[in-house]
């Protein structure tokens, strides 16, 4: 029993090896069909955990991101774009081939609670197929890019547009994001979606409900902005996210293309003998001495003027210390000057630690004659600490 599970267990490590291997998928696309491949998260989880369900009995649902890029290329081809709202949802590669040719796509896939990766190879196969001559792009305002890239939501429009188109003979040609085309981002609000252009083509001629379109009626209420008014028995959306536009809706008839313009004809390369050269005459002399008057000498005129102006400001209108002490107090000139020698002393003591004491803290002292009296035998408190008959400036002090 237990070399039986052995062997299951070896073969089934071989058997994922070889799909490892041969991950590489093929699809063959005609121009100008509209091509859709949904990235599975079911396949690649398979990848990331091919044995969980075998043995440990577990499944996991782990949120992944899908980046895609044309091989040894960093972006996409022109014609393909790939779209994923949110690591739980599964990816898409939509878009319509122009040309023939190859395009080989890498497909990573990022495990975001292992952060394992995946990697699948797609190859698209567009073959040469002559283009649908008539074709209509309808606008979808109540649809998402997300919600209309599935198959079953493109059959449910399909149905919606051969009603419309009054023929079976319809294919979608191209799907694109309103955001694409210069729309603006919704509002995170419910009923408030981006809005999707559906390009179909068939062989069949327009049916009468679309030719309304190119009427001078409905484009002047477009134009006006009035509330376009859907054409009688030509309302077919039986859902209504399905619902079209029609001021958005345009018909395109590739039978009446105009001619491509003939090629250039190739010459030979060498230029025809056109003479001698005849180079131009020179300009005409110009004076620059009112533009040097204007640039240069106006502004030095009015920086000197601005300068004698400031000079007088400053130097001119000064009152002086003479005049400014003859306006002063007598009694705010003393408190003045005395608090400047005060200050000139302790600097001069400041520079000599054995200095004596200042005299303006000895009792009795007078500081503008350095006078000094005998100490009075009294504890009055209304006796000066500067005698009044040594002071020139007692008669202006207050006597009580």
């Amino acid at each position: 029993m237990a070399g039986c599970r052995s062997w299951v267990f070896i073969l089934t490590v071989c058997a994922a090896s070889l799909f490892e291997a041969s991950a590489e998928i093929k699809v063959t696309i005609p121009v100008g069909k509209f091509f859709t491949y949904e990235l599975l998260r079911e396949t690649f989880q398979n990848d990331f955990e091919p044995l969980s369900k075998l043995y440990a009995g577990r499944l996991y649902d782990d949120p992944m991101t899908f980046k895609c890029n044309w091989q040894k290329f960093p972006d996409l081809p022109e014609w393909l774009r790939f779209t994923q709202r949110h690591p739980y949802d599964n990816g898409f590669l939509y878009g319509t081939p122009t040309s023939p040719g190859k395009s080989t796509i890498e497909i990573y896939a990022i495990n975001k609670r292992s952060y394992e990766t995946a990697r699948h190879i797609l190859v698209i196969k567009a073959t040469a197929e002559k283009m649908l001559p008539y074709q209509a792009e309808f606008f979808l305002k109540l649809r998402e890019i997300e919600k209309v890239l599935p198959s079953s939501v493109q059959d449910e429009i399909k149905q919606d547009l051969q009603k419309l188109w009054d023929t079976e003979a319809l294919d979608i040609v191209n799907i694109t994001n309103a955001l694409d085309r210069g729309g603006r981002v919704p509002l995170p609000l419910a009923g408030h979606y981006e809005g999707v252009y559906v390009k179909v083509g068939s062989e069949q001629y327009f049916s009468d409900c679309l030719m309304r379109v190119t009427t001078t009626e409905h484009q002047k209420q477009c134009t006006v902005g009035d509330k376009v008014k859907i054409p009688g028995g030509c309302n077919f959306c039986n859902i209504p996210s399905n619902c079209i536009t029609w001021c958005k809706t345009e018909l395109f008839d590739l039978t009446k293309r105009e001619p491509a313009p003939p090629a250039p004809a190739v010459g030979s390369g060498i230029l025809e003998d056109g003479g001698d050269f005849d180079p131009p005459e020179s300009p005409p002399s110009r004076d620059f001495f009112p533009d040097y008057i204007v640039t240069v000498i106006v502004p030095l005129i009015l920086a000197i003027i601005l300068c004698v102006l400031l000079a007088y400001i400053m130097f001119g209108r000064r009152e002086g210390v003479g005049k400014r002490n003859a306006k002063t107090n007598h009694i705010q000139l003393y408190h003045h000057h005395t608090i400047h020698g005060n200050t000139d002393e302790l600097r001069s003591m400041a520079a000599e630690r054995a200095a004596p004491p200042p005299l303006s803290t000895l009792p009795m002292f007078n500081c503008r004659t350095g006078d000094r009296a005998p100490p009075l035998q009294s504890d009055s408190p209304r006796i000066p600490l500067i005698l009044a008959q040594h002071d020139p400036y007692s008669d202006t002090l207050p006597r009580k």
